[in-house]
């Protein structure tokens, strides 16, 4: 049955279950819900199905200490509301004062536990009064209070709860937990089917050229109804987005949401009327806003919700204190959109066997002739290794075959090959420039792998002089490769360091002025830390990436990563040989490509297997 369940644990602590029939835990309005039938007992995990409602067990009568400590972790696993027979194990002062809003704990199984532990001198004769246990376990994450997820190398986790005798009802004396950590511990299983990945959208700061531009900030809330705030999937989405960003996210977005800006008192839910029409119904400070600040809260709101609920939200319409504020229509939204590129779906371009670059047409299934790109690019006349192709997908920036020079050039245009703008003086191919990478603000992004003076590199435009970008969390390691987000305000890096090479985002922050800009990449964190061995990268969408590595002493896997590094959702993909690079589009629904070294270049389409697109060439991108 589920993966997590704890050895040890009572054979009372099970938790029943109904299927979610239209959403509810209701038996009206469901035609073809069955009225009859056993009720049935399951284990304490069944990863993947969002569908069941656990509830929890309150304790029985003259429960020993070990089922006290059991029952208390079945039921932390439970869609109990308030949190009220999971309290009924604690003492009554710790019912009073445990939060279980203050974070998750989340770890590879459910937490064992041990013990009693053996009192030494006066504490021996109070074993029959208190008792102290031990649950361990490996942590593989952590939720902060914020909701906000972040991925550990496994780690060892120790916690102790410790229990005392206390009167209950008519006098009895029974054990209960007087001393517990705030938050939840749970296996990750379980938090796989409590709880789901969303982004939140705020608006990027520090950018010159002044066009409001949303950037996703993914958190974690509760799949169906939450037990403390007793809100929706939707509303508890939309209360995240009015209590702002997440602190790693902060210093480069903000919202347009006045301060204390929350849903209006007895919000508990969202959702679309018949006319695909959400209205959200908000404080009165949410009436300070003007009309312009107004139509971008709403962009935030839709935005946010967009992947949320069963139907598509078309228009957004905001309520305040006083009344209708404005509405927004998803149409009208995407001009906050950061991945606005050309027109109709994304082409594939690639390194020919001469050096030349050539595209795919774009197309939803990945078929198309190949053909040189325009352009010099095109035709040859000096050999490139690697590509990158800009958004709007009018330039081109490539890598000489040595990694030597970088080169800007038209795709719209025949000429000359202009002369290059960064050049590398490593002695070793391997040791020059990486790849390029294109943000959606048009800016070029490179990485200068010289050990003498390595560099990554920032090209405001794709011209001009290229600028140094500080990188202060290196510790050591080199940048081998890397991937801008098209809101460019992310960056993905893969850093090699003492043999591995791994996934880290970090955060761009800009300063000074237009004419002296300072940019630096902040508050490095792995995203994939069980991957010791990271080979290639690409972002597929707003806020996820595709990797290619392999765990240690494992065998290399394609997968989804979210940004914060987490994979609710989202698990390997089918398997593929000796994968170079990848390359996933904007659009999540064009194919996924990858370079190979036994089948070429290969393309992956949902619900399908890999399939090969040409039998040679290299340096397979998007535009990006």
């Amino acid at each position: 049955m589920g993966t997590d369940r704890r050895p040890g644990g009572r054979a009372g602590a099970v938790r029943f279950t109904a299927l979610l029939g239209c959403g509810i835990v209701v038996l009206a309005g469901c035609s073809s819900m069955p009225v009859s039938g056993d009720v049935k007992a399951v284990d304490a995990s069944q990863p993947g199905d969002s569908q069941v409602q656990v509830y929890a067990v309150a304790p029985r009568e003259g429960a020993p200490p070990a089922e006290i400590v059991d029952g208390f972790l079945e039921s932390m696993t439970s869609d109990d509301p308030a949190f009220a027979t999971t309290r009924k194990y604690l003492s009554a002062e710790a019912r009073r004062t445990w939060r279980p809003d203050g974070g998750t704990t989340v770890l590879a199984q459910a937490p064992n536990r041990t013990g009693p532990l053996i009192h030494d001198g006066a504490n021996r004769a109070n074993q029959d009064k208190e008792a102290t246990y031990t649950l361990t376990g490996e942590k593989v994450a952590e939720v902060d209070a914020q909701s906000s997820y972040r991925p550990l190398a496994p780690t060892d986790y120790t916690q102790n709860l410790h229990l005392v005798q206390e009167k209950v009802a008519e006098g009895k004396q029974e054990w209960r937990i007087d001393v517990v950590p705030d938050g939840l511990v749970l296996g990750q299983s379980d938090f796989k089917r409590l709880y789901r990945s969303v982004n939140k959208y705020f608006f990027a700061t520090g950018l010159t050229d002044g066009r409001p531009t949303l950037v996703a900030d993914p958190v974690y809330v509760r799949n169906r109804t939450d037990p403390v705030t007793r809100m929706d999937t939707a509303a508890q989405t939309v209360r995240t987005l009015l209590a702002g960003p997440t602190d790693w996210l902060r210093p480069v977005v903000d919202t347009r949401f006045p301060e204390g800006t929350a849903l209006r008192k007895g919000v508990i839910a969202l959702a679309p009327d018949d006319q695909n029409v959400l209205r959200v119904r908000l404080n009165g400070k949410a009436d300070k806003a003007g009309r312009s600040a107004c139509r971008m809260m709403a962009a935030q709101v839709l935005y946010t919700l967009r992947d949320l609920t069963s139907a598509r939200v078309e228009r957004v319409e905001l309520e305040g204190g006083k009344g209708s504020l404005c509405g927004l229509d998803a149409e009208d939204a995407s001009d906050f959109s950061a991945d606005r590129g050309s027109e109709g779906a994304d082409s594939q371009y690639f390194i020919n066997g001469k050096g030349q670059v050539e595209r795919i047409p774009g197309s939803p299934d990945g078929v198309g002739t190949p053909e040189p790109v325009t352009g010099p690019l095109g035709a040859g006349a000096v050999p490139m290794g690697s590509v990158g192709v800009a958004r709007d997908e009018e330039r081109a920036a490539a890598v000489s075959a040595q990694g030597q020079s970088l080169y800007v050039s038209s795709l719209e245009e025949e000429g000359e090959l202009p002369a290059p703008l960064v050049t590398s003086t490593a002695k070793k191919a391997a040791d020059r420039l990486s790849p390029p990478s294109w943000d959606g603000r048009g800016d070029l992004w490179v990485a200068d792998r010289d050990p003498a003076r390595p560099r990554l590199l920032r090209l405001a435009g794709g011209t001009g002089e290229p600028q140094e970008v500080r990188v202060p969390g290196l510790d050591g390691a080199r940048i081998e490769a890397l991937r801008m987000s098209a809101d460019g305000v992310r960056i993905a890096l893969l850093l090699a360091k003492d043999g591995r090479t791994t996934l880290n985002i970090g955060r761009v922050e800009r300063g000074g002025s237009s004419v002296v800009p300072r940019l630096s990449v902040e508050d490095l964190r792995q995203a994939a830390p069980q991957l010791t061995d990271v080979t290639a990268i690409s972002w597929s969408g707003r806020s996820r990436l595709v990797v290619a590595g392999k765990e240690e002493g494992g065998v290399q896997q394609v997968r989804y990563v979210q940004a914060d590094g987490s994979t609710s959702g989202s698990g390997a993909l089918p398997g593929v040989n000796q994968v170079q690079s990848v390359a996933a589009a904007d659009d999540e629904l064009l194919p996924l490509m990858a370079e190979t070294a036994d089948d070429g270049i290969v393309k992956l389409l949902p619900g399908d297997n890999w399939q090969t697109v040409l039998q040679q060439g290299t340096s397979l991108v998007y535009p990006g």
